[in-house]
């Protein structure tokens, strides 16, 4: 009673505190109270956070010049998770304190020299590289999966499509793994569709790679049998890395989310960040 009493007088509710174990961490460890109000504060391990007041999913948008779908991946996050997310610029050395960064699509640099090449060695990128390792979630869409394969965070590389033409339309996409933070909301096998728009969409890598990437289940997204628009090997339009933590793709998600686009296909993938 004694620390419910102080909890109403100076820190967040009792129930937001029960609703989320997170919370209890940062409230608990700033504040000097005994060990038995310690304990007292945790739920136990069978209760279940709550719904109503969930953990809100803190997410940044790395933005370099030559960059065209910030806004659109900004507003997908926000309108499935609730919370804006913050742009971070790519002479910034530092990202904030966040449980996700994205590296949107567009064109870097203007895509000279290899798509993303010039990006992924942008100031930002190294704080990037150096919380990814240390298990910081990472989406990279379209350019930004080529940033951050060029980054070195996932294996292979993206090149010029096998037709030589750029691609925009949109395409059929296969669940291949929905074991991820981004498709626990999707079914293994489901089939998705979503927009295209690249010129350097061919994803290619060693024969040994390769067979890492289908042998530990690390394709998260497939072409649809058919549908392959540039060309990629074993129709691969995502990957993640060994981790599990960085998550590479082509299609862009961001723009089959809301009821303007047409169709929702793909909001179940950032309603899944809730869940992460």
């Amino acid at each position: 009673r004694n620390a419910q009493r102080r909890d109403r007088k100076d820190g967040p509710a009792m129930h937001d505190l029960l609703c989320c174990p997170r919370r209890i961490d940062a409230y608990v460890m700033n504040k000097p109270v005994c060990e038995s109000t310690r304990i007292a504060l945790r739920p136990p391990a069978s209760f279940s956070r709550c719904k109503r007041t969930p953990c809100p999913m803190k997410s940044a948008v790395i933005v370099f010049p030559g960059i065209n779908r910030e806004r659109d991946m900004m507003h997908a996050l926000e309108a499935t998770t609730g919370v804006k997310p913050v742009a971070v610029w790519h002479a910034e050395t530092a990202l904030p304190k966040v449980d996700l960064v994205v590296v949107p699509g567009g064109f870097s640099y203007g895509d000279y020299l290899r798509c993303g090449a010039i990006a992924a060695r942008s100031p930002i990128m190294a704080d990037v590289k150096a919380k990814a390792l240390k298990g910081l979630k990472v989406l990279g869409v379209c350019n930004g999966f080529q940033i951050i394969t060029e980054a070195g965070l996932l294996p292979g590389a993206l090149v010029r499509n096998a037709s030589l033409h750029f691609v925009c339309r949109e395409v059929k996409l296969t669940i291949e793994n929905n074991a991820t933070w981004f498709t626990n909301r999707m079914a293994k096998g489901q089939v998705v569709t979503c927009p295209i728009a690249h010129g350097e969409g061919n994803y290619i890598c060693d024969p040994e790679t390769l067979a890492r990437l289908e042998g530990e289940n690390r394709v998260v997204f497939r072409y649809a049998e058919g549908t392959n628009p540039n060309g990629a090997m074993n129709d691969i339009a995502g990957i993640t890395n060994e981790a599990g933590n960085v998550i590479g793709m082509m299609p862009h998600p961001e723009n089959m989310i809301d009821p303007i686009h047409g169709r929702q296909d793909c909001r179940p993938l950032f309603e899944g960040l809730l869940a992460a």
